[in-house]
């Protein structure tokens, strides 16, 4: 008598119990990839690229951009100044923190 256990006796219970944690496991997994897709869907971003997105994001940003030379700025400042974007006082204030730096 192997006590109604079967064939392969608590082995078999084992590998079931361990076989329904793993499935379980899967399971969730899948799960939480789908709802956090849709989520991200509603927010307009593509699951799929986001990674992508963001890298390109931070490689425009202003802080991961190459430093301008002086004679850049300047020439910069002096073009705002003509096109009339920033006032005298402006362009004079911008100049002198340019060549401070």
């Amino acid at each position: 008598m192997d006590g109604g256990l079967g064939a392969f006796g608590a082995f078999g219970v084992l590998f079931g119990v361990v076989a329904a944690v793993i499935g379980l496991g899967f399971v969730a997994i899948v799960v939480t990839v789908v709802l956090r897709s849709a989520r991200m869907a509603k927010r307009g971003q593509n699951p799929f690229t986001m990674q992508e997105d963001l890298a390109y994001q931070a490689m425009q940003s202003r802080t991961l951009a190459p430093e301008k030379s002086l004679e850049q700025r300047l020439a910069e400042l002096d073009e705002l100044h003509a096109r009339g974007v920033i006032s005298d006082e402006e362009h004079r204030a911008a100049r002198a923190e340019a060549l401070r730096d």
